[in-house]
C-alpha cells in the first residue's frame, strides 16, 4: 500500500480555518419545533424531553399510582416506609464525534485534503446536532490529550470546532488509531448517544467488527468515509508523490499496480459499505470533492422515515 501525501502547496485547502467551520453553520437546516395547540404539543417535531430517562435523581415516600418498578427497595427497607425512585428527565442527547488523526487523511487532489473535509464535515455534524439540541463533544485517537467535554449551544459547538481545525491541521505525532478513539468513545456515551466517526476507510476497515456492532447496538451511529477522487478511479498514467519528504514514483499504466492500487484503496471501501449498515450503522462515502454536507440530507431522511 503506498502511503503518501500530496504534493503540498499554499492556498486553501490544505489546511481548515476555524472562520470556514463557523460558516458552515449557514448549510445545516434548523430543526423544526413543537407547535403549542390547545391540547398540548402537535406536529411532527420531536420534543426537546426525551423520556423518563436514567439517571437517578432522588427518593421519595411512595404514593398511589407510582411505577412499582422503581421501588428503592433499601431505603424502604431502612426506612419502614415505601419510597419510589424519581429519575432525571433527559433534556440533551449526547453527540460525540470521533475523529481519525491517520496520516493517509493528510491527503487530497481535489478541491481539498481529505483532513480538510474531515473537519468540515465534523463541523456539519456538531452544527447539526446544536440545532436539535444536543450537547457536541470531541475525541480522537491520543492516550495524552483529553476529549472535548460535552458542551451545549454555540459555546459547546466552537470547542469542538477548534479541536477539528487543530487535528486536522496536520497529522499529530501522537495518532493511536481509530480503533483506540472508538475504544475511549465506548467509555463515554450512554445508550441513545449519537456517535459521528469520521475515517479514512484503510482506518476504519482494520477496527473489529465486534466494536462496530456493540457502538451499532446502543447508539445512533454514523460513520462519514472519506475519499480522493484519484484513490478509487487513477489514471493509467505514471504519478509522482512526496512522502516522508522523498519523492515516490508509481507506475498505473502497469496492470499489476493498477491492480493493486485499486484493492488496496477500494476494497476497505467496499467491505465497509457492505458489513456496516447490518450492524445498523448508517455509512455515507464522502470525496474531497464534494461538499462538506452532501451527506447531511440523506441521513435527514433517514431519520425521518
Amino acid at each position: 500500500m503506498i502511503r503518501a501525501a500530496a504534493v503540498a502547496g499554499g492556498g486553501d485547502g490544505i489546511r481548515p480555518s476555524l472562520a470556514e467551520l463557523i460558516a458552515l453553520r449557514e448549510r445545516v437546516p434548523r430543526a423544526a419545533l413543537a407547535r403549542r395547540g390547545q391540547h398540548g404539543s402537535a406536529g411532527p417535531a420531536p420534543s426537546m424531553l426525551r423520556g423518563r430517562g436514567m439517571e437517578y435523581a432522588e427518593s421519595r415516600e411512595y404514593v398511589v399510582g407510582d411505577d412499582a418498578r422503581h421501588i428503592d427497595w433499601r431505603l424502604t427497607a431502612r426506612s419502614g416506609r415505601t419510597h419510589t425512585k424519581l429519575f432525571q428527565a433527559e433534556r440533551e442527547r449526547l453527540s460525540l464525534l470521533v475523529a481519525d488523526t491517520a496520516p493517509t487523511l493528510y491527503f487530497g487532489t481535489r478541491v481539498r485534503f481529505k483532513s480538510v473535509q474531515a473537519a468540515r464535515a465534523g463541523a456539519v455534524a456538531a452544527w447539526w446536532a446544536q440545532r436539535q439540541g444536543d450537547r457536541v463533544a470531541a475525541l480522537r485517537g491520543s492516550a495524552v490529550e483529553a476529549p472535548v467535554p460535552p458542551g451545549g449551544g454555540a459555546g459547546g459547538v466552537l470547542r469542538v470546532l477548534d479541536a477539528l481545525q487543530r487535528w486536522y491541521s496536520g497529522p499529530p505525532a501522537d495518532d493511536a488509531g481509530l480503533s483506540f478513539a472508538l475504544e475511549r468513545a465506548a467509555r463515554i456515551v450512554r445508550p441513545g448517544a449519537r456517535v459521528v466517526v469520521l475515517a479514512d476507510p484503510r482506518g476504519a476497515v482494520e477496527v473489529p467488527l465486534s466494536m462496530w456492532s456493540a457502538l451499532g447496538r446502543h447508539q445512533e451511529v454514523i460513520v462519514l468515509l472519506l475519499t480522493d477522487p484519484l484513490e478509487l478511479d487513477p489514471p493509467a498514467a505514471e504519478l509522482s508523490f512526496i512522502a516522508g519528504g522523498q519523492r515516490v514514483e508509481v507506475d498505473l499504466q502497469a496492470q499489476a499496480e493498477r491492480e493493486h492500487w485499486q484493492h488496496s484503496f477500494g476494497e476497505p471501501l467496499r467491505q465497509l459499505c457492505q458489513s456496516l449498515p447490518g450492524r445498523r450503522i448508517a455509512v455515507h462515502v464522502l470525496a474531497c470533492d464534494q461538499d462538506s454536507d452532501a451527506w447531511l440530507a440523506p441521513t435527514v431522511a433517514g431519520a425521518r422515515a
